[in-house]
């Protein structure tokens, strides 16, 4: 795709209509976490914490295994079917779910959204599509301003409309989904051209092709960070209620205007700050800083209470959070797709997708195993060893992020490439 002059709109309609895409999609995700406890434990379901933790997983390891293929079939196929039948799938995981009878529908609906919500990482690829090199930043931090709109508008969503009954969530989030569906087919364009998409030809196995992948140094190495910070952070966001509940006896309603907070900030760094600060210094910097805020907020948090640093020292805390992680989650995703080939972006962005949904299933179980203590509760010692150990997580991708910048080609050259 030629260079773009500096006058020509970046926000284009096909830039609109894939944020509102993953903007809807993440709306459904958030959708789900504050619901999906309360309703498996209906009477029809009777899931106990553990089969809660499987039903959890399920998603999550759906997405490693499958968001590789979806990212593949996406530069074999193009990027506008791809995204229409994986929307086509999450809005039928969420009606099965939402109108389930037994236990085994529930795993289904949760299993099929997994599989078929593998979209972001085609969105991803759609992105790296439209926009020039130098504009990669940006264009990817629109996928971080929709996590922070989804972060803030789905679990808020999802207590208001429980309301009106467990199951309604889960039919507004299956009814967002295909109207996107929808809007997908009708409003936007197909990005990849023909002549770059990767030819019919038999193709290595999915393993082969994610080892091909990683066999590239630079692909490795931020697919290793991008893993760590996924893990990190997953842990806060799993450990933090029960933080709040323990140290300020925050209850859920308290807790959503924390979490509406951070997502605010989200949207606001990586709507517009984010692509200006990489311009101005590069993305490799950025991925630098960004984990070192979030080993260092992790690290201090624990030590907030109502005795020290009250109210004003957890905003505080979770400013810095929300921060980091709005530094380095583009920044890791824009340098992997400058680190893949054009016809590649796919693959590339679903193979790194892959690793950020291992890592979401990963990073709760370490928080739940550090959580509990033999009176199966939680207290001050559980909290600071789940928050330094995520603290510890975040301080190795700090290091990865410190011995990539050192290798990594200055910012001019990659911002004229």
């Amino acid at each position: 795709m030629p260079e773009t002059s500096d006058k020509q709109k970046f926000f284009t309609k096909p830039l609109l209509v894939i944020f509102i895409t993953v903007v809807i999609d993440l709306i459904g995700f958030g959708i789900v976490i504050p619901v999906l406890p309360y309703y498996s434990e209906r009477p029809e379901f009777g899931a106990s914490p553990l089969v809660l933790g499987l039903l959890v997983a399920s998603y999550s390891v759906m997405q490693f295994i499958f968001s590789p293929i979806l990212g593949g079939l996406s530069d074999r196929l193009g990027r506008r079917p791809v995204l229409f039948f994986s929307l086509i799938g999450t809005s039928v995981g969420f009606f099965t779910v939402g109108f389930a009878g037994s236990l085994w529908l529930l795993f289904a609906g949760r299993i099929l959204d997994g599989i078929t919500g593998g979209n972001i990482s085609t969105a991803q690829a759609y992105i790296a599509d439209v926009t020039t090199r130098k504009d990669r930043p940006r264009g990817m931090a629109l996928i971080g301003a929709a996590f922070g709109i989804g972060f803030v508008l789905g679990p808020m969503l999802g207590g208001l409309l429980s309301r009106y009954g467990a199951h309604v969530p889960f039919v507004f989030a299956g009814g967002l989904a295909l109207m996107n569906a929808v809007g997908v087919l009708v409003y936007l364009p197909e990005s990849l051209q023909k002549e770059k998409r990767a030819a019919h030809a038999p193709r290595p196995s999915r393993f082969a092709q994610i080892f091909n992948s990683l066999r590239d140094q630079q692909f490795r190495w931020l697919t290793s960070i991008y893993f760590l910070i996924v893990t990190g952070f997953t842990i806060m966001t799993t450990a933090f209620v029960l933080y709040t509940q323990e140290r300020f006896g925050y209850e859920a309603w308290q807790n959503g205007w924390l979490f509406a907070f951070i997502g605010v900030i989200a949207v606001l760094m990586q709507g517009g700050v984010f692509g200006r600060l990489a311009h101005a210094v590069g993305e490799a910097k950025l991925l630098v800083v960004g984990s070192f805020l979030l080993a260092g907020s992790l690290f201090m948090v624990p030590y907030v209470g109502p005795q020290w640093g009250g109210l004003a020292g957890l905003l505080g805390g979770m400013t810095f959070f929300a921060i980091g992680n709005s530094l380095s989650n583009p920044a890791a995703t824009s340098l992997a797709s400058k680190a893949a080939g054009d016809h590649e972006q796919g693959s590339a962005m679903g193979i790194l997708q892959s690793g950020a949904s291992l890592a979401r299933a990963v990073g709760p179980v370490i928080a739940g195993f550090l959580l509990n203590t033999a009176a199966g509760v939680v207290n001050d010692h559980s909290l600071q060893v789940t928050f330094w150990t995520a603290a510890g997580i975040m301080f190795a991708a700090f290091v990865g992020a410190l011995l990539f910048a050192r290798n990594a080609p200055p910012h001019h050259e990659t911002a004229e490439a």
